[in-house]
């Protein structure tokens, strides 16, 4: 019997063997590694190595489906769901089992994963992780540069739901967690450890949500309404690969808006509705264990900020705002000409200008669920009253115009009319 098993359910992963390697030369217990191919073969071989199983399946079966074939295949008293394109830090098994507890969910610190870049072949331009394509800058031909680094900044602890029971960031919340090993509200569904016998217990994948989608806020809250816990291990991470922009570089599971909704809807009958048969605690119990939470106040429409930079912005008065943004406790889509590690990071290609500013602005807006939107540029610094204020009209555009201009050079500032 092994200490732990890890389950990784694949499709089409690019980086599926990238994974499988970091965990075996990561690991510090007994951990085996059973991997669910979903419906393809991989796309690079993965060598034999007795402490990986590898399960194939001629038709998809979904996400979900595939966690729970591979958690009935373990044998071990823990099991840790992972993506199929992430890293771990060393010994994050060992880290993990030593800090488990009965009833604990436990997740470690997140990262972003730098899994590649594209160099052309002719200017040698490097273009961070995208869908393949010609060089953006002189159209020579690209190649993948597989870099594999965990980048710490920024360094995730805090995770809730909004009202419509959404994945949401939570730093707002990092000033309340202290020491090692701290609560979150909720999880990103990409990694997360606990009892095996617990996963079935809990019904931990309910495949009634379809093959995808949901999966943090399910896990949160079957385990905090059952008497759980949910803890971040900060003395140990795992960085995550985000596919965001489509095409060769997306989700590798045929999904529509159908299928979204579907699992969307399924979560807010079970839980808004305190439909779970098996919860000694309902929703607004664990509301009120972690208030005041954004968004959940009575009659408060949902909010979140849309803030837009072309990356030209002097780095210390870039922070300064983003900083001030931070107090807000608003989730945040930055939407940027060249990555940025803030808020959920969306990359435009384009140069500077009018129409692609336009570009990003509605790139974001297509990536923000919330009813209120705050727009917000690189370098201003905002009163944390801005974020305050709710639209009475949902069809009026409304603009602050108490707004101050300083000078850097002296610090004299003018108010504008």
């Amino acid at each position: 019997m092994r200490d732990l098993s890890v389950l990784i359910p694949a499709r089409n992963e690019l980086f599926l063997n990238n994974t499988i390697q970091d965990v075996l030369a990561h690991s510090e217990a007994d951990t085996e590694v059973i991997v669910v191919l979903d419906g393809a073969w991989p796309i690079e071989p993965v060598p034999d190595n007795d402490r990986v199983i590898l399960v194939h399946l001629s038709e998809s079966i979904g996400q979900r489906a595939a966690c729970n074939l591979a958690a009935r295949i373990s044998q071990a008293p823990y099991v840790m769901k992972l993506d199929a394109h992430c890293s771990v830090g060393p010994g994050f098994d060992r880290i993990l089992l030593e800090d488990m507890q009965p009833g604990w969910t436990m997740v470690p610190k997140m990262y972003n994963l730098h899994a590649f870049d594209w160099v052309c072949q002719d200017c040698g331009a490097r273009r961070y992780q995208s869908p393949s394509g010609p060089c953006t800058k002189c159209g020579g031909e690209t190649v993948r540069d597989v870099l594999w680094k965990a980048k710490p900044n920024p360094e995730t602890t805090a995770m809730r739901f909004d009202r419509d029971l959404k994945f949401q960031y939570w730093s707002g919340y990092k000033h309340r967690q202290h020491g090692d090993l701290v609560d979150t509200m909720s999880i990103l569904g990409a990694c997360f450890l606990m009892e095996r016998d617990r996963w079935f217990d809990l019904d931990i994948c309910d495949e009634n949500h379809g093959g995808w989608g949901q999966q943090g806020t399910e896990v949160a809250c079957k385990t905090w309404l059952s008497g759980g816990r949910v803890v971040v291990n900060k003395r140990t991470r795992f960085a995550h690969m985000f596919r965001t922009q489509g095409g060769d570089f997306g989700f590798p599971y045929p999904l529509s808006g159908k299928d979204v909704r579907k699992a969307r809807e399924y979560s807010k009958a079970l839980w808004l509705g305190n439909n779970w048969d098996k919860a000694i605690y309902d929703l607004p119990w664990l509301i009120s264990r972690f208030a005041p939470v954004p968004e959940w106040s009575d009659g408060e429409p949902s909010k979140a900020i849309l803030y837009y930079t072309d990356n030209r912005l002097d780095p210390a008065i870039m922070k300064a705002c983003q900083d001030q943004i931070n107090r807000s406790e608003l989730p945040v889509v930055s939407v940027s000409l060249e990555p940025l590690d803030w808020g959920y990071n969306l990359v435009v290609d384009g140069q500077r200008g009018p129409l692609t500013l336009h570009r990003q602005i509605l790139a974001g807006l297509e990536a923000i669920d919330a009813e209120v939107v705050f727009f917000a540029e690189h370098d201003v610094l905002y009163h944390p009253s801005h974020w305050d204020f709710t639209p009475e009209k949902a069809n009026v555009f409304y603009y602050n115009t108490n707004v101050w201009k300083v000078r850097r050079s002296d610090g004299h500032a003018v108010w504008t009319d």
